[in-house]
């Protein structure tokens, strides 16, 4: 796949960041050229339309998705391990792009919101193999739901307080066996 141009991807950048930080009302296509350094013509012709633009972030949220899957799947920890210490907000292009698009749902963005319920199932479908039963699945999703959302909490799209070395060890150690067993 060939990468965008650079112009697009920093007019796609600003107006999920204003999503992120001001939310859907603020995100005008005026305050994103703003925000992009670009003229009104120039995110035009990138983007016709504000819906254009929310459509590109839920395709972004789906790269995103598509790849993490992937590497969950050829995680050298396993895919549970990996689910379980990736699901700790850190501010990267998924973290961003999962905010952004909750802010799209939030406006009433149906695409958004069944892009969000859509990431939910191919996570939960790329750890069911791992996983004894669908209860023990349920377990994984929500011992990450809880992570990700303390860490959201505690700081929005700034890493807050999560477990991290022997914590996060224990904590992995302790979903996996009761997953598995």
């Amino acid at each position: 796949m060939s990468r965008p141009p650079l112009a697009r991807e920093k007019v796609l950048d600003a107006f999920e960041q204003i999503l992120i930080e001001e939310g859907e009302r603020a995100a005008t296509m005026d305050a994103t050229a703003r925000a992009a350094g670009v003229s009104k013509g120039g995110l035009l012709y990138h983007y016709g339309t504000k819906e254009a633009l929310e459509a590109a972030v839920v395709d972004r949220l789906h790269e995103l998705v598509d790849e993490d899957v992937a590497t969950m799947a050829a995680a050298p920890e396993g895919p549970i391990a990996y689910f379980l210490r990736s699901s700790a907000m850190e501010n990267d292009p998924l973290d961003r792009a999962i905010l952004a698009s909750s802010r799209l749902a939030q406006g009433g963005s149906t695409a958004a919101a069944e892009a969000l319920r859509g990431i939910r199932d191919r996570w939960a479908d790329a750890l069911r193999s791992e996983t004894k039963d669908e209860a023990a699945l349920d377990l994984v999703m929500l011992v990450s739901d809880g992570l990700y959302f303390n860490n959201a909490l505690s700081g929005g799209a700034i890493p807050g307080p999560v477990p991290r070395g022997r914590a996060m060890d224990a904590l992995v150690e302790l979903v996996e066996r009761a997953a598995r067993a």
